[in-house]
Formats: C-alpha cells, structure tokens, sequence
C-alpha cells in the first residue's frame, strides 16, 4: 500500500556550525529576529536583540550593522517630527520620544551598547524581511534624511515612494559587512522572514521575498555563512492556515515553536539542547503561580 503524505518535509542539514551558551549572539531583522532572539535569551544565551528595533528592508539593516560597527551615531538629519513625536528615519518606532534630545540619546545609546557587544560578539542571525523599501520623496520638504528610510512613522504616503531592490542592490551593501565579520571570526547565519508582507499584495510578496532569496544564495556563495530554511519551512512544509496567526500573515505561536527546534537541531549540540530543555523547565516553574 502506498503511504499517503499529507505535508511535504523540508530537511534542513547541519548549518555547519554550532551555537552554545557559550557564544555572543547578534540579532538583526525583522519581528522574526525578535522570536528567536527572545528565545534564545529566555534560555540564557548572551543575545543583543535588533539594536536599531524591527528592520524590514537589507538596506536599512546594513546601515545599522555598519553604524554599530563602527560606533558612528547619528545626527538631527536622520530625525523627523510627526504628531508630537520625534521619530529616526533609522529606527524602528520604538526609539521614538517626545523631544529631539531624547530620541537621539536613545537611539545612540544603542549604537554604543551594540558597539560594545560586537567586540566579543561571534555569531550574527541575520533575518531579511521583505525587498521592498521607502525613499524619502523629493517633495517630502520633511528634511533631507537618508535616501531608504528603515520605518515612515505612518507619516502620510506621499512623503515616500515606494521601489523593490534589485538583488546587485543587496548583495552590494551587504557583502563588505559579510566579508569583514567572517574575517573577524564571526560566523554569519542568513535567514528569510516567513512572515506574509500582505500591503505589497500576493505577488508583491512574492517578489520581494524572491530577490532576499537570490540574494543570500549569491551573499553565501561569493562570500560565506550559511542559511537557515525558516521560510521554507513554514511556506512548505507547514502550509495550513492552522500554522498562522489570526492577521492570516504570522507564524502561530505552534508553528514558532516548530522552527525553532528544527533551528537547534541545525545549530547545537545535544548538549546545549539538554541545556535549553533544562532551562525552559527552570522558566515553567518561576512562571507557575500557586493557589495557596
């Protein structure tokens, strides 16, 4: 009798290297990173998580990295008032503050904080979110800013116009940084958002997520790293709605839980994975509130 298959498995090999709590992690992408991240931390590995908040585009993820290489902060060029808030054009909405003052210190801060962090740092997760990407339009007359804004604040949409990068366009900005954290001894993990980008429409995010594809494939073999199948595994292997949030775009909290052991089975040890199982029990029991 032949087996019936009802869901298509989607192998993922040995990423060909191996995390441990031992390791300084970085983080930067989209809300993805962020899972991950925050797992990784709850288990008790040294992270530093999205210093410049959720980026979406490679673009504005490449200007954080290198910013926070190089401790190079950023000025009242990069801010715009909106609403009673001073937003970065660099920075996710979270660094966002009543006063110009306050949201430069914050957004420095950071800057430094990452700095100081990469020093020791010795795996980077990179998570690319979708190619699609905002320039500040030349009629914007909100100030002269950088060419791709990383978040638009929700200021109104005819302050920005709207392009997909060309794979050239991603592997250019980001193979320099590749090619410096590798000869550093950083080991460099790419990942893609499986994260639905719906604003862009079915094929738009198609599209968008087809260029982050080439472009990583391009990125490992003209410099190195590996690459995780987060996509592939929800886009493939669990391909129900059942896998989803209610928005119909995010990874349930089941289907998270589902690539993340298949992340540890690609990147440590049965060691470091008894480490986490221990840990996490540690977590349930600090988490249990009894009755009396």
């Amino acid at each position: 009798m032949r087996q019936i298959k009802l869901h298509t498995p989607v192998p993922v090999e040995p990423l060909g290297l191996t995390i441990t709590p031992e390791d300084r992690i970085m983080l930067i992408g989209s809300c993805f990173t962020e899972n991950m991240g925050l797992r990784l931390r709850d288990l008790r590995f040294e992270v530093c998580i999205n210093p410049f908040g959720i980026l979406y585009n490679p673009l504005s993820m490449a200007d954080a990295l290198d910013r926070c290489l190089d401790d190079r902060t950023i000025g009242e060029e990069c801010l715009v008032q909106y609403e009673g808030l001073w937003h970065s054009w660099l920075h996710h909405g979270s660094f966002s503050k009543a006063s110009k003052e306050e949201c430069l210190e914050a957004c420095n801060t950071a800057i430094h904080a990452a700095h100081g962090f990469l020093r020791s740092c010795n795996v980077l997760i990179l998570t690319f979110g979708s190619a699609w990407c905002y320039e500040l339009a030349a009629s914007a007359g909100v100030g002269p800013g950088p060419a791709v804004v990383a978040n638009c604040h929700k200021l109104p949409a005819a302050n920005f116009t709207k392009r997909l990068l060309s794979v050239n366009e991603v592997v250019s900005a980001w193979k320099p940084l590749v090619e410096r954290l590798l000869q550093s001894g950083v080991k460099v993990v790419y990942t893609v958002s499986p994260v639905r980008h719906q604003a862009y429409g079915a094929h738009g995010n198609q599209l968008g997520k087809a260029v982050l594809l080439l472009a990583t494939e391009q990125l490992m073999s003209e410099v190195g790293g590996c690459y995780f199948p987060a996509y592939e595994i929800i886009m493939d292997e669990l391909r129900d709605y059942r896998f989803y949030a209610d928005d119909l775009a995010h990874p349930s909290a089941l289907a998270e839980q589902i690539v993340w052991q298949r992340f540890q089975e690609a990147a440590m040890t049965a060691e470091t994975i008894q480490r986490c199982e221990e840990a996490e029990k540690e977590n349930r029991r600090k988490a249990h509130r009894p009755l009396h």
